[in-house]
């Protein structure tokens, strides 16, 4: 598994958990990076969304918040965010010590850098330009425990990204039921409109670790819905503004404007 080192940390706030527990293992939540803001999650129909803004870049933060390692396979639009395979929860993932917040801004090109994640028309999605469309719309994590923990030293001073785990014999069997894998069915009230696309590329650097999973199958399995603000309301997801424009059908008594001068 890959374990990134970053200055700062990425937070993405995903509520919905496969698995019946007090507190997640791991919380997710988006930061929109060209403003700055963390996309709160809007609850609809027993679903997590957000509202992405075409164009802009976001980041996801993943919070460990036991005093174990975890392993992450991190899924965007059903692509794993390390490999680049159509994820799978026995993949490779992002390896996060006790406690510790790490934020991924876009596809692991290598240890050394990621091609952003920016929020994108649907075609344009790195998913849908890899022949991969169906799953376009959606961020999800599977996540590990560890089988043999080992005590953990922290390292002083400035961090890098989580490091990645390496696959494993074991990982490449582990297999999650498919319906954990695929719990979200897609809304036919509106057509998905936003992807991911594959931004520039940044530094990033990680490192690789090795870690033995508990279980065969993930201790946890979250997702988050997203598109643009459009799209959301058709499907009902965010409320519609009031439009307070006249709408008449034939001639308007108060129509838009100021006297014109008559012509000559």
């Amino acid at each position: 598994m890959f374990r990134r080192l970053a200055p700062t940390a990425l937070c993405i706030a995903l509520a919905a958990c496969s698995c019946v527990q007090a507190r997640p293992l791991v919380d997710i939540g988006v930061v929109d990076r060209d403003r700055g803001d963390w996309l709160g999650p809007i609850r609809h129909r027993g679903q997590d969304w957000i509202e992405g803004e075409p164009g802009h870049r976001y980041s996801v933060r993943l919070t460990n918040t036991t005093g174990g390692r975890v392993l992450v396979v991190l899924s965007i639009d059903g692509v794993n965010a390390v490999s680049g395979q159509t994820a799978h929860p026995s993949q490779a993932g992002y390896v996060l010590a006790p406690w510790e917040s790490t934020e991924v801004n876009g596809w692991r090109k290598s240890l050394d850098d990621v091609a952003q994640f920016v929020f994108t028309d649907l075609p344009d999605s790195y998913a849908a330009r890899t022949g991969r469309p169906d799953n376009v719309g959606v961020i999800g994590i599977a996540v590990f425990e560890e089988a043999r923990p080992f005590p953990y030293e922290p390292v002083p001073g400035w961090r890098r990204q989580a490091p990645v785990a390496r696959d494993s014999a074991d990982a490449a069997k582990a297999a999650a039921p498919a319906a954990e894998a695929r719990s979200m069915e897609r809304d036919e009230a509106a057509a998905q409109s936003l992807g991911t696309g594959h931004g520039e590329r940044e530094w990033a650097p990680a490192s690789q670790t090795g870690f033995v999973r508990a279980t065969r199958s993930p201790a946890q399995v979250t997702q988050v819905r997203y598109d643009d603000y459009r799209t959301l309301v058709a499907r009902g997801v965010l409320p519609r503004q009031p439009d307070y424009r006249w709408r008449g059908t034939g001639p308007e008594a108060f129509p838009t404007g100021f006297v014109a001068d008559p012509p000559r």
